[in-house]
Parts: structure tokens; C-alpha cells; sequence
């Protein structure tokens, strides 16, 4: 069995559990699955709708750390342009459709929640949408400068002059952008985890200077600088959100187990 088919069976266990005596077939989970997927879809698509009906303010925006350095791109095919457009309008769909994804998952991994439950997880999906916005903002206001900044020095330094194609230029905004987004979304998975039970305090503890190994190399590949005052800047708010993540799971198994006592 693949680790995929054993991923899906651990899920669709929880599920089992979150509806009590309930046990679905395997095929129930996979239809609910896919049903979830094309929730997620059709918020993504409707939010790229809207997006792109501000597609123009969206490219200035995504241009004006290369107006400050004094860049310009260049396109080399007609619709290069268009297709940027829309490119553009589906990675901001996607934050902007974020915290509907993240409250479609919670309904799909426990799909019993009560009422009080539903109240409990709906901190947690604006939260989980506050941290990967916060990570996106931080990316474009902080690290992205600094990247075109410190590249751009260094090509003129050897004596070249930089015109960046307009693909290249918007794939790489995109990708840092929510690759940052989705590393702020350490602390909402790892506590997202321990709740379902598949991690714990022990299991963290043991396996913390591989997480840190793992985050350094991550920050490392999102602000490919030398300057170690940028991956300084970035590495440590992640590490001490990590480190603090694993100290609340330890509340949460004392609270629990106080409970169960």
C-alpha cells in the first residue's frame, strides 16, 4: 500500500471516530472527498473571479518592488500579458479563498462536529487565515525587496545590466508569496494535529532538532540571500512559534488528561 492509500485510511479512521459507531465504506469517504475537493475548486474559481476584476491594481502591485529598484520586465509572446492577468488573479483567489478551504477540510476530517464544536473550530480557521495572511504581507513587504535588492546589486556589480521576463518575475512573486503564507501555517497544523491525536508532546519533543533542521533549510530556500541578517529576521519568529506550539500541546495533554481523571 502506498503512503498515500495509508494517509487516506488514518483520515477516514478519524472520521469514523469524529461520527461515533458510525463506520462508512471506504467509497462513502472517497465521494465525500471528492465532493470537499470540488467545494475547495469552486471557491478557488469564484474567488479568482473576483480577484481579476481587479487585475490591474493587483499587477501594480505586484510591480512595485521592481519600480523601487528601478527594473523593468519584458514579455515575449502577445498573451504573455493576459495570461499573467489571469495567473495572477488565481493566486490571489486562493488567499483570498483560504479560509473557506481551511473550514471545508474541518468539515470533511470531522464531519460530526455539534454545534459547540463548530464554534470552537471557527477560531482556528480565521486564526489559520490571519497567519497565512501575515505570512504573504510579510513576504512581499520584507523579503522580496530584499531579494531583488541584493540580486540586482550583484549583477550590476559584475558589470550586467538585468531585464527580468514578466513569467519568470510573477512565478517567483507567487511562490515566495504563498510559500511564506503556508509556513506561517505551522502552529495551525501542529495544534490541528495534536487535537486529532495524531501527534504529542513526546513525539514533538523527540523529534525537535529535526523540525528546526527542517525549518532552517525551508528559511533558507524563501530568502535565498546571503544577508544573515534576513534569514536571522525569519528563522528565529519561526523556530519560537514552533518551540511555543509544542509547549501548548503539553497544556492540552495535561488538560486532558485532568479531564479524564
Amino acid at each position: 500500500m502506498t503512503w498515500l492509500g495509508k494517509l487516506l485510511q488514518k483520515l477516514f479512521a478519524i472520521r469514523d471516530h469524529s461520527e461515533g459507531d458510525v463506520v462508512k465504506p471506504f467509497l462513502d469517504h472517497l465521494e465525500d472527498l471528492r465532493v470537499m475537493i470540488f467545494k475547495m475548486l469552486t471557491a478557488v474559481a469564484i474567488a479568482t473571479i473576483v480577484a481579476f476584476c481587479f487585475h490591474e491594481q493587483l499587477m501594480k502591485l505586484v510591480m512595485a518592488p521592481l519600480n523601487e529598484a528601478h527594473l523593468k520586465v519584458v514579455t515575449f509572446q502577445l498573451i504573455e500579458s493576459f495570461m499573467l492577468s489571469v495567473k495572477l488573479s488565481f493566486y490571489a483567489g486562493i488567499v483570498i479563498a483560504f479560509p473557506f478551504l481551511l473550514w471545508f477540510l474541518a468539515g470533511f476530517v470531522l464531519p460530526a462536529l455539534t454545534r459547540k464544536e463548530k464554534r470552537m473550530v471557527l477560531p482556528g480557521v480565521l486564526g489559520g487565515f490571519v497567519l497565512f495572511v501575515c505570512g504573504v504581507v510579510a513576504s512581499y513587504k520584507f523579503i522580496l525587496p530584499k531579494t531583488i535588492h541584493w540580486f540586482a546589486g550583484y549583477t550590476f556589480d559584475i558589470g550586467m545590466d538585468m531585464v527580468l521576463q514578466a513569467q519568470g518575475y510573477f512565478s517567483f512573486v507567487a511562490n515566495l508569496c504563498l510559500a511564506c503564507g503556508l509556513l506561517c501555517e505551522l502552529p495551525v497544523v501542529v495544534l490541528a494535529l495534536s487535537a486529532l491525536g495524531l501527534v504529542s508532546f513526546q513525539l514533538l519533543a523527540a523529534t525537535r532538532p529535526y523540525a528546526v533542521t527542517i525549518i532552517l533549510i525551508v528559511v533558507a530556500i524563501l530568502a535565498p540571500t546571503p544577508d544573515p541578517i534576513t534569514f536571522v529576521t525569519l528563522s528565529i519568529p519561526v523556530l519560537a512559534i514552533y518551540e511555543l506550539c509544542i509547549w501548548i500541546v503539553w497544556f492540552m495533554e495535561r488538560r486532558r488528561a485532568k479531564r479524564e481523571a
